[in-house]
């Protein structure tokens, strides 16, 4: 194909997959402009890495949620519950910071796991179950905390989510290690690229010209090393960017490389025939709640650690966020579409659209206006696309 060809596809054929894209750049361009350069400063990049850290967490397991045609309303309940649980074994009982933590994190596995089985082998819808699992969560939230906050957690504890990886190997005026893990990534992606065109070009499949793959692997290798510089001149390497880097990664070779990731899309795309191709999906749904579980509670501690606390409202219209972000970043409304590096994308495209109205000033009920505007408009798209593909047929 020539590059004026793939172009053409880029805007029309793949706009559904390149639109996520266009727009977030166009965001932060309009967000630059308007705060006089200060969205893209050092210092703001990492604060926005660390604020917005919990929302992409939970984007992971939403998206596998909704690709498999269900709806999660108890995460952010479940973030706080998590959270409540940390707190008072290591605030309350003084046990050591890594107790908490596993604390957390076999919590929400058990709640996983106790809406996996009513979804899964009882057969009660998601929204159903995980409405009755935020009312559920928030009130052993309260019964825990006893209605107050419990703070301050060990320095152990904070370093999760505000600490940094600072001057491992030196640096003048920068930080090393930091710009040394941002040209790793550009490695890697750049191979994983490689490797996934010429496996296609092994099968015969259409890809895009060499002149655009290469200008596509050109500019994100910028965008990735210009990311890591600002962040070696700030504070450097924070860890829960490493966490995050770890959790995209893995699951995102989950959903496009494992038996399990392509019956998650066989279920939310034919539930019928994905059922006669075999695939145990009771089983399946059951796994989809657990994992759901488990990132809530890597939210909760990541939360929690952030704020340095836990509190009885904490992770109050968490849910809404990480939903919003897996439909901006295309989501199917239906189904059996989406991509772990599409909701990754709209929760950047949330947490940039949040931190650009805050440097702002814009008030608090004006940023909830704009957000259910972009969110409206997503799924408006998603319906216009499948409109125009049906009528192409």
């Amino acid at each position: 194909m020539t590059v004026a060809s793939d172009l053409k596809d880029l805007f029309t054929k793949n706009l559904r997959t390149s639109g996520i894209y266009i727009a977030f750049a166009l965001i932060i361009v309009l967000f630059t402009v308007l705060t006089d350069g200060l969205l893209l400063s050092p210092i703001n990049i990492t604060n926005i890495v660390l604020q917005y850290s919990y929302v992409l967490i939970l984007a992971l397991g939403m998206i596998m949620v909704i690709v498999a045609g269900h709806i999660d309303l108890s995460v952010g309940s479940l973030v706080a519950f998590t959270g409540a649980v940390s707190a008072v074994l290591v605030i309350q009982q003084d046990l050591p910071w890594w107790v908490g933590i596993l604390a957390a994190l076999g919590m929400g596995i058990l709640c996983g796991a106790w809406q996996g089985f009513w979804v899964a082998y009882v057969g009660i819808p998601a929204f159903i179950v995980t409405l009755a699992g935020m009312l559920l969560f928030r009130g052993l939230t309260y019964l825990t905390l006893g209605n107050i906050s419990l703070s301050p957690f060990p320095a152990e504890y904070q370093r999760v989510a505000g600490g940094f990886l600072n001057g491992l190997l030196g640096g003048y005026g920068y930080d090393l290690f930091t710009l040394i893990i941002g040209v790793f990534a550009i490695c890697g992606f750049a191979w994983s690229q490689w490797r996934s065109r010429r496996a296609r070009v092994r099968y015969e499949q259409q890809v895009e010209s060499l002149g655009l793959f290469a200008t596509k692997l050109v500019l994100v290798a910028a965008v990735v090393l210009w990311f890591f510089w600002q962040l070696a001149h700030s504070r450097g390497m924070p860890i829960v960017l490493i966490i995050l880097a770890v959790l995209i990664i893995t699951y995102h070779v989950v959903t496009t490389r494992t038996v399990f990731g392509r019956h998650i899309y066989a279920i939310g795309g034919n539930l019928a025939a994905a059922r006669l191709s075999g695939v145990n999906v009771k089983k399946v749904n059951f796994w989809i709640f657990i994992n759901m579980g488990l990132l809530a509670g890597i939210a909760g501690a990541v939360f929690s650690s952030r704020s340095n606390g836990a509190q009885p409202g904490a992770g109050n219209m968490f849910e809404l966020d990480a939903i919003a972000a897996c439909f901006i970043g295309g989501a199917s409304t239906t189904g059996g579409v989406g991509r772990v590096t599409g909701a990754i994308v709209g929760g950047l495209v949330m947490a940039v659209m949040s931190n650009g109205m805050q440097l702002m000033g814009v008030d608090q009920s004006t940023q909830q206006i704009v957000k259910g505007l972009v969110l409206l408009l997503a799924v408006a798209f998603d319906i216009y696309n499948k409109r125009r593909a049906g009528s192409a047929r």
